[in-house]
């Protein structure tokens, strides 16, 4: 198999925390040379997120630092801020960072002055909010800021967050597409460009059927808990030993579940007969189903429904889902080596090629482990430029 399709670039890699961290981390499982400068001397804060910890190693960082070298810098001296510099000017093709706005402009690191440097660099930012508004993005607060809380949780109850960063994930990867676009961009143009993505807007972004509906009518949404707002039966219900997820999407698979539960004639009653029917008379349809599900396990609900084509799964917890991953023979978990853990599993990237190759390849790095050999890069960038042009 041939190396990742980005194979060749390099990232300089400024940020901190997860969206842009994320972001990094993709780049470099896309086959991206990534050096992740951190905050010396005790590196990116999510090394001291924890619990859990694994022999004093942050599982939260672990999570989203792979395929990086590190070194730890002091960018408030004037030593450190020449090494970003030259790495900037002579190295990168990418300079990717999430400091408040005017903070690299202090240290002399500004991105339009790095890109007036090396007219083919391309420079992202994170943001928390859109252009103009300075105030820092924290993710749980940009989830109630932005509406999502309000539409999550149980119905008539009180809004609740996601269960995982999502603002920040959905952040990292608009900045991933946006640089890539901005690469191919390069290749016809041969300059660069700045790429900006909000963790405001990625959210709001992220709403897009909802935010239409609001849009469209002026009608605020609301919480449904585990149901939809515009299918039924869509949710899940109540089974014997668990619960089971339905997803009926058309008025066939309405028909097909009626025919497994035992009651065809549901089908053609005239409050169910299309969507919209069952969307308005949704509490009386739950009412019927809820009792018939509770009569059998969830593994044989699930198999027949599946059987008959009507979308259907457990609810599996997180190790549930790894184990089903392993026993199905997905290729989810992989393994990468890091310097002190040995072996570290860890979740790949779900991107598969026919011709290139996103490889998850070198494990989370110790806070500044590359040192030496990113300041030897260094020299070798400060002894061509004696010689001929910053950039190559």
């Amino acid at each position: 198999m041939s190396a990742g399709p980005l194979a060749g670039i390099r990232v300089l890699d400024l940020s901190r925390v997860l969206a842009a961290p994320y972001a990094t981390m993709a780049l470099g499982e896309l086959g991206a040379d990534v050096i992740k400068v951190e905050r010396a001397p005790d590196g990116d804060e999510t090394r001291r997120w924890g619990p859990p910890f694994v022999a004093g190693e942050s599982t939260y960082f672990l999570g989203i630092n792979r395929n990086k070298r590190s070194i730890a810098m002091d960018l408030t001296t004037e030593e450190d801020q020449a090494r970003v510099r030259d790495l900037a000017l002579g190295w990168a093709d990418v300079v990717v960072e999430n400091f408040r706005p005017g903070t690299l402009e202090r240290w002399g690191l500004g991105l339009k002055t790095l890109r007036q440097g090396n007219p083919r660099l391309i420079t992202a930012s994170v943001r928390g909010y859109p252009a103009g508004d300075d105030r820092p993005g924290y993710d749980f607060v940009i989830q109630a800021g932005s509406g999502l809380m309000s539409i999550t949780g149980p119905e008539g109850g009180p809004p609740y967050k996601v269960g995982v960063a999502v603002a920040d994930i959905t952040t990292g990867l608009f900045l991933v597409g946006g640089i890539t676009a901005a690469l191919y961009r390069r290749e016809r143009t041969g300059r660069g460009d700045h790429v900006e993505v909000s963790l405001w807007g990625s959210q709001l972004a992220q709403l897009a059927t909802v935010v239409q509906g609001v849009l469209s009518t002026g009608v605020k949404p609301r919480r449904w808990g585990n149901a939809h707002a515009q299918l039924t039966p869509y949710q899940i219900f109540p089974a014997l030993d668990g619960w089971v997820a339905v997803g009926v999407g058309n008025d066939h698979q309405f028909a097909a579940l009626c025919q497994i539960l035992g009651h065809s004639e549901w089908a053609d009653d005239s409050r169910f007969r299309t969507n919209p029917d069952r969307v308005t008379h949704r509490a009386a349809l739950e009412e019927m189903l809820s009792p018939v599900f509770q009569q059998r396990p969830a593994a044989e609900w699930v198999r027949a429904l599946e059987e008959a084509g009507v979308p259907a799964g457990p609810v599996r917890t997180v190790p549930e889902a790894l184990a089903h991953a392993q026993e199905r023979g997905h290729a989810i978990v992989g393994t990468v080596v890091h310097k002190t853990l040995g072996d570290l599993p860890q979740v790949q990237l779900p991107w598969q090629f026919d011709e290139a190759c996103a490889a998850m390849g070198t494990g989370p790095p110790l806070v500044d482990e590359h040192r030496y050999e990113i300041l030897a890069l260094i020299g070798q960038i400060r002894n061509r430029r004696k010689d001929g042009p910053q950039h190559e």
